[in-house]
């Protein structure tokens, strides 16, 4: 799977989550080429989440939200997740 591929598949995923308004995809893998551990078939991405809903609960419990929507991904694509909720 290539990136732009993937950041279809995050958004559609999320976005199709009620408690989600908006979400913004970032690729860092860029950051992350030169380090020993670097797979080219997996990325680095940087999610924004707009939820009204998450930001009610601790950040600790939202990030596990965002990560059982997302375990697929993270199994096989993603390397590396920062999550930031607005």
């Amino acid at each position: 799977m290539d990136i732009d591929n993937l950041i279809a598949n995050i958004k559609t995923k999320l976005l199709n989550n009620t408690y989600i308004q908006n979400v913004k995809i970032e690729d860092k893998t860029y950051l992350h080429v030169k380090h020993t551990s670097h797979d080219k078939n997996k990325f680095h991405v940087k999610i924004t989440v707009l939820s009204n809903d998450l930001k009610k609960i601790s950040k600790l419990d939202a990030t596990k939200k965002i990560h059982k929507i997302l375990q697929e991904e993270i199994k096989n694509h993603i390397h590396s997740i920062q999550v930031l909720f607005e």
